[in-house]
């Protein structure tokens, strides 16, 4: 049976440390709570971190950096879970302190609480930290503060960070064996061109015989790489530099986005992404009290699609004229349609938020979908390539070497 390694609090706020026998984590969080404590974290024995001082202690490291977003929903998830059973706020964050994965984080948390300490509210505290926490981010908690249930506001918030998380993470490690395949196709090519092929090269001009055409293109293209191996290298850095600095400017990266979502595939692909987060981040703060026309505002901030965020901000002058909702985001035409009716029927029901919810989890299962669908697609189709180009550049030698020896092929 496996070892997990716990961390839980009890109800008087102490700290406990300590390993369990459980056939799963559930087992381990489930005794913990028959216990009375209230479980942080489980992990089992062979992959538990070190201590939390421990870490500190090791220091930031040469390569020092910010706090991620996933450091800041696994603080957000502790802090809901510390608030649900029943302690204050300052002595949650206290505990998060001494707990936190390292001293950026623990400088942080310890900041928060200085602030809170000294009167301000838990969201102008977060507000203070230098952007580590989102406009989205902050709103969701004043309107938990307005409410009472900041617990619960947190709750959702770290439901909503795993979820984001969860995605990109199944779409990172979808892609690492078609970048694999992508890099070994790269490799193997330049490694036939420019240092097998060559080998050839004297067998060739000593026969003094002409060669079959796709030879000579092939030697051409290994001479050519070469010669001009560092220009090529310099020609796709500058190409690389070039675009990423056209598209700082607005104009441009409006344009390409607009693009973007008219592309095959990746265009419907790219909409579904950005209706779903848009969806799930509207949902989400409806549901929490924030009004529709700032939730817009903050939404439109996490959008990375400048074309449909210029799209949500026309939406959200018209709303302000009383228009509704629905309509003013189906004449834009940069929304699926099928979202945008769901959000009428939303709008029509009372029930937006919901109805947004639900939108974002259709979409979410979709793209999901999608991505799986595409990779189960290319990776057959680049093996395909790697072995038309390898096998290619094999006949051509073989052609050559047969036409030297006036043998048939």
């Amino acid at each position: 049976m496996p070892v997990f390694q716990y961390r839980a609090v009890t109800a008087s706020g102490e700290v406990l440390e300590g390993a369990m026998d459980a056939p799963t984590r559930k087992g381990v969080v489930e005794r913990l709570r028959d216990m009375g404590y209230t479980p942080l974290r489980a992990v089992e024995a062979g992959t538990a971190e070190a201590p939390a001082s421990q870490r500190r202690a090791a220091g930031p490291g040469l390569f020092a950096r910010g706090i991620t977003q996933d450091e800041v929903g696994v603080v957000t998830r502790e802090i809901a879970t510390l608030l649900k059973s029943g302690l204050p706020l300052d002595r949650s964050l206290e505990i998060l302190v001494g707990l936190a994965e390292n001293e950026r984080v623990a400088e942080m948390l310890r900041r928060v609480r200085n602030e809170v300490r000294g009167g301000a509210s838990f969201s102008k505290a977060l507000d203070a930290q230098g952007g580590v926490f989102s406009r989205f981010y902050v709103n969701m908690v004043r309107a938990g503060e307005a409410g009472g249930a900041i617990g619960d506001v947190l709750g959702r918030l770290a439901e909503f960070m795993e979820r984001s998380k969860d995605l990109r993470e199944s779409v990172k490690s979808a892609l690492i064996y078609p970048t694999i395949l992508l890099l070994v196709a790269v490799f193997s090519v330049v490694i036939l061109l420019a240092v097998v092929v060559p080998q050839f090269e004297p067998i060739f001009e000593q026969s003094g015989k002409a060669l079959p055409w796709v030879t000579e293109m092939v030697l051409g293209a290994g001479a050519f790489m070469r010669a001009y191996w560092s220009a090529l290298v310099i020609l796709a850095v500058a190409i690389v530099f070039l675009a990423s600095r056209r598209l700082r400017s607005p104009e441009a990266r409006l344009a390409w986005d607009r693009r973007l979502l008219g592309m095959p595939l990746a265009g419907e692909l790219a909409a579904k992404v950005e209706t779903a987060r848009l969806a799930r981040t509207l949902g989400t703060l409806l549901r929490n009290g924030v009004a529709l026309v700032n939730a817009l505002s903050i939404a439109r901030e996490t959008m990375t699609n400048t074309w449909m965020a210029a799209g949500l901000a026309e939406v959200g002058r018209e709303l302000k004229t009383g228009r509704g909702f629905a309509k003013p985001m189906m004449e834009t035409r940069r929304f699926p349609a099928f979202a945008v009716h769901m959000i009428q029927v939303g709008e029509e029901t009372g029930r937006l938020h919901q109805m947004l919810l639900d939108v974002a989890d259709v979409y979410d299962a979709e793209v999901s979908r999608a991505v799986k669908r595409s990779l189960a697609l290319l990776e057959p189709a680049m093996i395909l390539f790697l072995t038309f180009v390898v096998g290619g550049v094999i006949l051509s030698i073989l052609a050559a070497m047969l036409s030297i020896y006036d043998l048939p092929l």
